[in-house]
């Protein structure tokens, strides 16, 4: 009889414990482990470091961030509550209390603002009423008082200025809505909300589906995963990324709720480029793609934007919008399927067009501004990290004027996009022309939009700050040099009235000869100042410039702050010495200042993150012309869009006050028109990148944007107010005949009535006209004052008035100027006269 002996597993345990191999098993799996728990515990410590750090700072606290001007809203202004929201919203406000830009709350019928630590402005808390879609009163809660305006907050331009060209508008979890909250979760991570930071099914069903197809078919990553990527990791698909993914994942898990990273998450997801910029979050997307606050977001767009995290790129419904669609779609039936939408609602939201915010990325982005103050930061103020620290730089730029600025480069660049292709041969590449526009405010000097370029995407270049040749637009400043000679009288003195003659001239300097010709060579034989400048006569501006003084010329514009390398020569009156339009726009602030031109600028002040001021800009402003002076050649430069080369201004309809002046370079190169009202000047140049020939003067391709942009821009009430230029003391009017530039008489043809610096004026009778008198007895002039020697940034008293100086006959006591002695012979009444002013 077989006797069994049962041996307890206890006891054949130890066996195999004490057996050499299974000690040297055992031993080797503690090893195994506890260098495992070491190197999980070691990552778990490092990376736990390294998240409490980014954490406590604020993920997204260096940043610095990019400002527009401020907005004024003032009583009696057309505007609704929900306008002034969506302003406010764009500023950086949100709804709730300790939001620290600032907070709102709507009423119904008010509007109450309350700036907050990070407020540019640090004011008063406000209530803006309305009635209808009027603002009817302004409330300051300081005091209780009534205001008349308001000032809200700047707009960002973008929130993260850095080397990849970033943008993103932070949003808080309670700000999102939760039809986007169910589509991104539809979409990337169902179960997000119940897992703690990996799904096992996900996991489970992910390896399935790569075994099945032999690759790497579908992600696992939960959005917490997603999250430590994008904050901590690159985004290779390594297995030497995983680990710190997971301990990343598992902090996060931890120590934030799930509100908070699903918050972190949507401000930090790449969504895509819109024009120069990468769209980073929610915020961001939901204006750059359909122009909306996020809370205004539809079913079919939270679609839209969830279905973009998977291929930002190649679902981007601006470049892609039927692969967009597809998406959108697709996301729509999971939301479904979740059960968090009815097929009504799936139904009619798969139905929608995407229909895609058309506003114009070069609008809202102003890429060439912004690589302006770039620019500025990294050269001016390089003591300071604006790529790492956040400070906020609030600039001049309008987006309001930015926009009717690339609206108008749009509309007016296909104009001479026509006129190439009527002109090219068949087959032929006439290649693109390119554009640059700078507007201005005239008394600060800040400039208030910016084009530097078609298409920044294309091209980095601003041409804002390349140099070409201004051609007639800068004859402006050869005419002001040849009327400052009135100032000191005598019988040099040029004046509006001053002929020469319109015939082909050498001139010669330095023993080099130069012989310039008129546009489509035409001749005008004699011609006044004003006519030569009105119709941008060649040879004529140069006679004026080589009576003034090739060197009086280039020292006046270079005192306007035009290029310092313009040299004195006869083609210098042609514009053929290179400029950049923002000198330009800045040299054009005299003629609508008096005669002080202000130095244009951009960066108006810089904060850093606690809140001190680093840099506050004043404008820089210095007397360059008398104002007298100025005030005829704004007179002139009116002239030439009543009656000269820009008189296409008031045919396209703006009928403002407004000077300027067309611009073709030599051999056509560039196209100009530089002008101005009392509330802008505006710049713009057209031409190609390679200097080639434009072939398309001036007035017919860039007077076209200007007026397009000036009709815009003075829509809204900063710029409606337009008013004329008064003269000041020192001024008279007479009436001349224009043909021989004298006093008109009753024979005369035609007169025109005309300004002249007092004492400068013309005292003899037309002889085209008149056989008897040749001067007027009995009349006097006044004494030219002396020029403006001072440089204080504002005009002397003397000057300020709008008071005309009339022409006034002498008193019967006066003394009359003695007559020249002569042989005694019998002489007629109009020969004694006219011996008497010999």
């Amino acid at each position: 009889m077989a006797v069994r002996i049962k041996v307890p597993k206890r006891a054949a345990l130890v066996r195999f414990v004490l057996h050499p191999w299974g000690r040297a098993l055992l031993i080797a799996f503690l090893v195994v482990n506890t260098i495992g728990l070491a190197a999980f515990t070691y990552y778990y410590v490092r990376y736990s470091k390294m998240i409490e750090q980014k954490l406590a700072a604020g993920p997204f606290a260096n940043t610095s961030m990019l400002f527009a001007s401020p907005k004024i809203v003032m009583v009696g202004d057309e505007i609704t509550p929900a306008e002034i929201i969506a302003q406010l919203r764009r500023s950086g406000y949100g709804e709730t209390r300790g939001n620290r830009m600032g907070w709102y709350n709507l009423r119904s019928d008010a509007v109450e603002v309350y700036p907050g630590v990070e407020s540019f402005f640090l004011q008063e808390d406000g209530v803006i009423m309305f009635n209808g879609n009027k603002v009817s009163k302004i409330i300051s809660l300081q005091d209780n008082t009534d205001r008349t305006q308001y000032r809200l907050e700047p707009e960002l331009i973008t929130n993260l200025f850095d080397r990849n060209r970033e943008k993103r508008r932070l949003v808080k979890f309670q700000e999102i809505p939760a039809v986007l909250v169910k589509a991104v979760i539809s979409a990337e991570d169902k179960r997000f909300f119940q897992h703690s930071g990996f799904d096992p099914f996900r996991i489970l069903r992910s390896a399935y589906v790569d075994l099945r197809e032999g690759r790497n078919a579908q992600g696992a990553s939960t959005l917490t995963m997603q999250l430590a990527r994008q904050f901590w990791l690159t985004a290779d698909r390594t297995w030497k990324r995983k680990m710190p993914e997971v301990m990343i994942t598992l902090h996060l898990e931890r120590n934030l709720s799930k509100e908070k990273i699903f918050e972190y998450y949507a401000n930090q997801i790449d969504l895509g480029r819109r024009g120069s910029f990468a769209i980073r979050g929610f915020g961001e997307a939901a204006q750059a793609y359909f122009g909306k606050d996020i809370r205004q977001l539809s079913l079919g767009e939270a679609a839209t934007l969830a279905g973009l995290i998977q291929s930002p790129s190649g679902k981007n419904p601006v470049r892609y919008p039927e692969k967009a669609k597809t998406r959108r779609n697709l996301v729509l039936r999971m939301m479904r399927d979740n059960g968090y939408i009815n097929d009504r609602e799936y139904a009619q939201a798969t139905a929608e067009p995407l229909v895609v915010s058309r506003g114009g990325s070069e609008s809202s982005d102003a890429p060439y501004f912004v690589d302006l103050v770039n620019d500025t930061l990294q050269d001016e103020f390089q003591e300071h990290d604006f790529q790492t620290s956040s400070y906020r730089v609030y600039t001049s730029l309008d987006m309001n004027l930015q926009k009717d600025a690339s609206d108008a480069v749009r509309i007016g660049m296909k104009e001479v996009d026509d006129l190439i292709r009527k002109r090219t041969k068949k087959g032929a590449n006439p290649g693109e022309p390119q554009v640059a526009l700078v507007a201005l405010d005239p008394q600060t000097g800040e400039i208030k939009a910016l084009i530097g370029g078609r298409d920044y995407g294309a091209s980095q270049l601003n041409r804002a700050l390349a140099k070409r040749q201004p051609g007639s637009a800068f004859k402006p400043f050869v005419y002001a040099a040849a009327l400052n000679t009135g100032l000191a009288g005598g019988p040099n003195a040029m004046t509006t009235a001053t002929t020469v003659v319109d015939e082909p001239t050498t001139f010669f300097y330095n023993g080099k000869p130069y012989t310039p010709g008129n546009f489509e060579h035409e001749l005008h034989g004699t011609v006044t100042l004003r006519q030569a400048l009105a119709k941008s006569m060649n040879i004529p501006t140069v006679k004026f410039a080589e009576e003034a003084g090739y060197k009086t010329v280039v020292d006046l514009a270079r005192k306007a702050g035009l290029n310092s390398e313009i040299r004195p020569t006869p083609a210098v009156a042609l514009g053929a010495y290179e400029v950049t339009p923002i000198e330009i726009a800045g040299a054009y602030t005299l003629f609508d200042e008096k005669g002080v031109v202000v130095k244009p600028n951009w960066v108006q002040m810089i904060r850093s993150q606690k809140g001190s001021t680093v840099f506050e800009s004043t404008p820089e402003r210095h007397v360059v012309l008398d104002p007298r002076v100025n005030y005829l050649m704004v007179d002139l430069l009116q002239e030439v869009l009543r009656s000269g080369t820009g008189a296409n201004v008031r045919a396209r309809g703006f009928k403002l006050p407004a000077a300027g002046k067309t611009g073709t370079s030599q051999k056509e190169h560039d196209g100009w028109f530089a002008g101005f009202t009392s509330k802008l000047v505006c710049v713009v140049w057209v031409g190609y990148d390679d200097n080639r020939e434009l072939n398309i003067e001036g007035a017919k391709s860039a007077l076209p944007i200007w007026t397009e942009f000036m009709k815009r821009a003075h829509q809204h009430r900063e710029y409606r107010s337009v008013t004329g230029w008064d003269a000041p003391d020192g001024i008279v009017s007479v009436d001349i005949d224009p043909a021989s530039g004298q006093l008109a008489t009753p024979a005369c043809p035609s007169t025109r009535s005309e300004y002249f610096i007092a004492g400068t004026q013309p005292v003899q009778l037309c002889q085209l006209h008149s056989t008897g008198a040749t001067q007027v007895a009995g009349w006097e002039t006044a004494a030219p004052k002396p020029a403006v020697a001072t440089d204080t940034g504002a005009a002397p008293a003397e000057y300020r008035s709008t008071q005309t100086i009339p022409i006034k006959p002498l008193d019967s006591t006066q003394t009359q100027q003695a007559p020249v002695e002569r042989p005694k012979e019998k002489r007629g009444f109009f020969g004694r006269v006219k011996d008497i002013f010999k």
